[in-house]
């Protein structure tokens, strides 16, 4: 028997709602070391290109790294940081090894990128926000997969000195690095706030 169009609409708002409550931030530490297919890392790099963005500017762009391309990653940040914080005098020995080891635990790493508008008519915020989107419909696909997933800022995402690797241009972004990962444990429970707390209805 066909479902009716109720009923369709009905179970997709119910996935939709299970995968927002069921979406984490799964650390490096905790995936296995497998290889995720680069089919699903398409599929969710499909759906961040459907994000919501004032004036079609589409202003996001994706470099991904996988296989010996996350060495070149780990290569590129470590070797940056240690360049940057020894002439500042901060250089800290713990993060340097961080930053060369922990991108080799994930199965693919994505520099996220904020391309900022030829036309300029956009403000730079509103670009940010829309890269934002295109991050949670990431996230949200990682989530049906199975897969895990982790926005980081850290280390050199806002260094001006990071965007010369991606051939950046001065308004352009760099706004982290989106790590995934095979994972074969159970997930926490997420928690949050009552939402009625953050509510103000104004019906008059």
């Amino acid at each position: 028997m066909f479902k009716n169009k109720k009923t369709i609409v009905k179970d997709t708002a119910k996935t939709i709602n299970e995968l927002i409550k069921d979406r984490r931030s799964v650390f490096p530490k905790q995936y296995t070391g497998g290889k995720i297919d680069d089919t699903i890392v398409q599929q969710m790099l499909e759906n961040a290109n459907w994000a919501p963005n004032h004036g079609k500017t589409e202003p996001w762009r994706f470099f991904v790294f996988s296989d010996k391309g996350l060495a070149s990653f780990a290569n590129f940040q470590s070797e940056l940081y240690q360049e940057k914080t020894k002439a500042e005098g901060t250089f800290d020995e713990r993060k340097f090894q961080k930053l060369k080891n922990q991108p080799l635990k994930a199965s693919h790493i994505i520099a996220i990128v904020m391309q900022r508008s030829t036309a300029g008519k956009i403000p730079a915020i509103e670009e940010v926000e829309a890269v934002a989107c295109a991050v949670q419909n990431m996230y949200l696909t990682a989530t049906a997969y199975g897969v895990g997933a982790y926005w980081s800022s850290g280390g050199v995402t806002y260094w001006e000195e990071a965007k010369e690797f991606f051939g950046l241009g001065t308004e352009d972004k760099l706004l982290g690095f989106f790590y995934i990962g095979e994972i074969d444990t159970d997930l926490p429970e997420g928690k949050r706030n009552p939402v009625e707390d953050k509510i103000t209805w104004i019906q008059e």
